[in-house]
């Protein structure tokens, strides 16, 4: 036999009184936020604006986006990256997937993490410190 109850399984006097939240202010382990803020076309070319984070977490829309487009054809991307304020070998991955069976990709206007995750992985590629390395494998312009 069963029998449904709204009362509380301890008595008031025997429950723990609710914790005060604390902010940290450490790491933040929840997933950043990437947004496209825009992509417009010229041609067989897709130009896309990124703004905010590019983690393991955010990457998926820039991903399915890119996958989609290749798939209609479109054999050029310029990735404006001035509004991306973190990165990590989550954009690498998207970045060395695009230029495969041909396509062309074009950074354009860095953001300060962008040039320093490319930084850190010509240094990581050459053997060389970042300050040393040659320049990414990807075409710039400002």
């Amino acid at each position: 036999m069963s029998t449904s109850s709204t009362a509380p399984i301890l008595p008031a006097s025997l429950a723990a009184p609710a914790l005060p939240v604390v902010h940290d202010s450490g790491a933040d382990n929840a997933p950043g936020v990437i947004v496209v803020d825009s992509c417009t076309t010229l041609g067989t070319t897709l130009v896309v604006r990124l703004v905010g984070e590019i983690d393991c977490y955010s990457v998926a829309p820039l991903r399915a986006l890119l996958a989609s487009a290749a798939a209609g054809g479109y054999t050029g991307l310029v990735l404006d990256t001035a509004r991306v304020s973190f990165c990590d070998s989550s954009l690498l991955a998207v970045l060395e997937w695009w230029p495969r069976r041909g396509r062309r990709l074009t950074l354009a206007n860095r953001s300060r993490a962008v040039q320093r995750l490319l930084s850190a992985a010509a240094a990581d590629v050459s053997g060389l410190p970042a300050a040393q390395a040659g320049p990414p494998m990807v075409a710039a312009t400002s």
